[in-house]
């Protein structure tokens, strides 16, 4: 059985990962963080977090991902004129 603090550092780095990932893989920020929420919403329905500090975590890190893809979508934008 995982433990909290292994689940907290996931939370802390994994969703931000998964929406820079996902923008890659889409050209989208919008999409990617889109589908990186809906698996956070399926690992919520299964069970797997169930403390309010790993919704902050998660949350954190999705804020971050998000700005630092919509960062890099607009780069590649900038330069691509």
């Amino acid at each position: 059985m995982d433990s909290f603090e292994t689940k907290l550092l996931l939370a802390l780095f994994l969703p931000g990962l998964l929406v820079v990932f996902f923008t890659r893989v889409t050209f989208s920020h919008i999409v990617g963080l889109i589908l990186t929420v809906a698996l956070i919403a399926a690992s919520v329905y299964a069970g797997f977090t169930h403390n309010w500090i790993l919704y902050v975590a998660d949350a954190l890190s999705l804020t971050i991902g998000f700005w630092y893809a919509k960062r890099m979508v607009d780069k590649a934008r900038t330069e691509q004129e």
